[in-house]
């Protein structure tokens, strides 16, 4: 990291002199007049690297920031790599979302392309991730690039890659990659047509949409009444047609978020997770008669978020957990017959090995993120607990907010249908399998050394119990495992209190690889004996998972 005023000054007027954006150019020349040496040296402290999902990060001028001269930059590299691998002819295929810059992140790698060589076609407009990660396999690209940052905060952005396969990159080639990028020298070494590459008429979409019917089985119930809302994203127009075509309802959109909004107004943060995103979406759905669930897709819209009618609480809706919505799917695919293995990762609820067991199907954990998940020797069906779900891999590689939706409605019209709800299939996994309660202490941070000394501190100070359950095993994921690549994670394995009504619990430790935070992921499992016994053993689970919470915070120092 430079420190000297005069190298910090040097590197900001280096990259000033070849920055194409004049609103990046103007910027960075304020900093350098102002000599604001501090933000010069965050800017410059290095470039951003792929973490969980690509490059992500803030938009702004330097090496640091989402600009287009970093656009550029990945894009040189990537091409550069593919060249190296020998499909130096081959396309690529590139989509984006709504944010700012988004549309020119996507030229600028569309120009990249031809400029080296390859075919290049850019998706018609802005449309949801899974559109592009289906086009990659669909039209034969030898890789894929999405301009998103999904459910971040409205000042970022990012750039997710694609190889052939459909799936988002993986080590060694993301290194390599990197290295491609690291080796661009110059702006003007790197060139840049005006024209050359195709923009996709609306075919590419149409085929994807029917692509969706496939989730689903002929013939079976569509009764039901949904309240959506893209959250200012730019699924809406997708997910309607998608529900069209399979005969459901039409969704009541959420007016305030139906179009499409980089600044996102009415939340706090874009992420139908976080506190008060939901609001709106559950007002319209108490405003409207009838509604069954409401369903909700991430800017993105690679994402799906569920909510189910809850009498007496002050919304009137509860929020299911990603957990809870990848057991329901598994469960329902279960029931479909679906054969292939059943997959999540390390962090999500491990309720869905027992439902795979019980069914005699594979089942595999992975790191976090989809580009893990989408590798699994024949998978069928898989999830994470941050609301991503893979319900068709043979056409969408990677988690798709729209097919999920399409299932988890066609699952709650079929429970309809026979006087059941969603909530009620879950009190029977709970009672076949034990109860599996999820929580998550999730930390944001402005300085990112606050997470490095959390994990310092687990590590030289491990706990020996949590909530007063021994720690029976504790791995430290940096090193890897026999079936996990290595991964700054740490994951601890919890004995069972017959006393406390406890079977087993589970905590895992590891830094967000797409936002500023320290994430915790705490499960407990609780038997339950009878349907009269859920209450007891959810009001066991709840307090358990407090006192996780309590004991991991103060062991971590958070």
């Amino acid at each position: 990291m430079a420190t000297d005023p005069a190298e910090l000054t040097h590197r900001a007027q280096a990259w000033l002199a070849e920055d194409p954006d004049p609103e990046t150019r103007d910027e960075l020349a304020k900093l350098i007049a102002a000599e604001d040496t501090d933000e010069l040296a965050v800017r410059f402290a290095g470039t951003l690297q792929f973490g969980t999902a690509g490059l992500r990060g803030e938009l702004g001028a330097g090496p640091m920031r989402m600009n287009r001269s970093v656009v550029i930059r990945a894009a040189a590299g990537l091409a550069a790599y593919l060249k190296a691998q020998g499909d130096g002819s081959g396309l690529v295929v590139i989509g984006y979302d709504a944010r700012y810059k988004s549309a020119d992140f996507a030229r600028d790698t569309a120009a990249v392309m031809v400029g080296a060589g390859l075919r290049a076609a850019v998706l018609p407009r802005p449309l949801p991730t899974p559109v592009l990660a289906f086009a990659i396999r669909h039209l034969g690209a030898v890789a894929g690039v999405e301009v998103t940052a999904s459910h971040n905060p409205p000042r970022d952005n990012g750039y997710k890659v694609y190889l052939g396969d459909g799936s988002q990159i993986v080590p060694p080639a993301d290194g390599e990659i990197a290295a491609e990028i690291a080796a661009v020298r110059s702006l003007a070494d790197v060139p840049r047509p005006e024209t050359g590459w195709e923009t996709l008429d609306e075919t590419v979409l149409d085929a994807y949409l029917a692509r969706t019917d496939a989730v689903l089985t002929p013939g079976s119930p569509r009764d039901t009444k949904v309240v959506y809302t893209p959250m200012h994203g730019v699924g809406r127009d997708t997910l309607v047609a998608a529900f069209a075509r399979a005969g459901f309802p039409a969704p009541t959109v959420v007016a305030e978020q139906a179009e499409p909004d980089p600044d996102f107004p009415t939340v706090a943060f874009p992420n139908p997770e976080e506190p008060g995103a939901m609001d709106l979406a559950f007002a319209t759905a108490r405003d409207t008669a009838g509604v069954d669930i409401v369903i909700a897709n991430d800017p993105d819209a690679d994402r799906c978020a569920v909510a189910v009618p809850a009498a007496g609480t002050p919304d009137g809706w509860r929020m299911l957990r990603g957990d809870e919505v990848g057991a329901l799917l598994a469960a329902h695919l279960v029931r479909k017959r679906a054969a292939g293995t059943f997959a999540t990762t390390i962090v999500s609820s491990q309720l869905m090995s027992r439902i795979a067991a019980a069914a005699s199907l594979p089942y595999e954990e992975t790191l976090t993120g989809f580009k893990w998940l989408a590798r699994v020797d024949g998978l069928r069906y898989a999830f994470e607990e941050a609301l991503g779900y893979c319900v068709d891999p043979a056409g969408v590689r990677d988690k798709d907010g729209i097919t999920a939706a399409l299932l988890i409605t066609e699952l709650a019209a079929e429970l309809k249908q026979s006087g059941r709800t969603l909530d009620g299939l879950l009190d029977d996994l709970a009672l076949e399998h034990g109860l599996h309660a999820t929580d998550q202490l999730s930390v944001r941070v402005e300085d990112l050394s606050l997470i490095a000394d959390a994990m310092r501190r687990l590590r030289e100070q491990p706990p020996t119990a949590l909530a007063g359950l021994t720690v029976s095993r504790a791995d430290d994921l940096t090193r890897g495992t026999e079936t996990l690549p290595p991964t700054d994670g740490l994951r601890y394995y919890l004995s069972g209190s017959p006393a406390a009504g406890i079977e087993a619990a589970r905590v895992v430790v590891r830094p967000s690889g797409t936002e500023p935070k320290l994430k915790c992921y705490l499960e407990v499992v609780v038997p339950v004996s009878s349907a009269e016994a859920l209450p007891e053993a959810r009001t066991t689970a709840v307090t358990a998972l407090a006192s996780v919470k309590r004991d991991l915070a103060e062991a971590a120092g958070i």
